[in-house]
């Protein structure tokens, strides 16, 4: 069994050391995950008035999170909190009212940061984001990550030993709590 993930790095930014860090994290996910990237750069900002004609790239965005076994949250913290894309993408994903992309969906959420709290405050407010869009999200282990450059090679390969090994540790245990959610509520196969 492949679980297809959809993820999403929350920076606009072509440079973001959370695009690192997602790339470090699928190089040392377990090899029955399979990830693609879910875009959020074009997306409009929300408005309830787009709810009885969403524009092709917001549907674009709900069909590869229903294509989707899971999603993963790489993002950065802005003043304390998600950036403003990723909150704009949640909000066109959870819309129209009762046509919930997250709902039930496996979850996880880490990010990074230069700072030694690594996302931690960020982070916390995606999950009560995520718990109310129902999203099933991993609780622990929590992955607040200070971003060491020296750390991650051009490609993505993690190479201080200790933190190759958290993250690899991290990923096995989504994979496990991807299982165990899925078990429990599969997905939707009518599309």
């Amino acid at each position: 069994m492949t679980y297809r993930v959809g993820y999403f790095v929350g920076s606009l930014s072509s440079t973001s050391i959370n695009r690192i860090l997602a790339t470090a994290l699928i190089g040392l996910a377990p090899d029955d995950l399979e990830f693609f990237e879910i875009p959020i750069r074009d997306l409009p900002l929300y408005s309830q008035d787009y709810d009885d004609d969403y524009p092709p790239v917001a549907v674009a965005l709900k069909e590869a999170i229903d294509s989707a076994d899971a999603v993963l949250f790489v993002t950065p913290e802005y003043n304390r909190s998600i950036p403003g894309g990723l909150k704009n993408a949640i909000d066109w994903a959870s819309r129209p009212w009762g046509q919930n992309s997250f709902d039930h969906i496996p979850a996880a959420v880490i990010g990074a940061s230069v700072g030694a709290i690594g996302t931690a405050v960020a982070q916390q407010s995606l999950r009560g984001v995520l718990s109310f869009c129902n999203a099933r999200q991993m609780t622990a282990p929590e992955a607040y990550i200070q971003f060491v450059p020296d750390d991650y090679a051009e490609d993505g390969t993690v190479k201080n030993a200790g933190t190759a090994t958290f993250l690899r540790d991290y990923m096995a245990e989504f994979r496990d709590h991807i299982e165990r959610v899925l078990t429990v509520l599969p997905r939707s196969t009518d599309g």
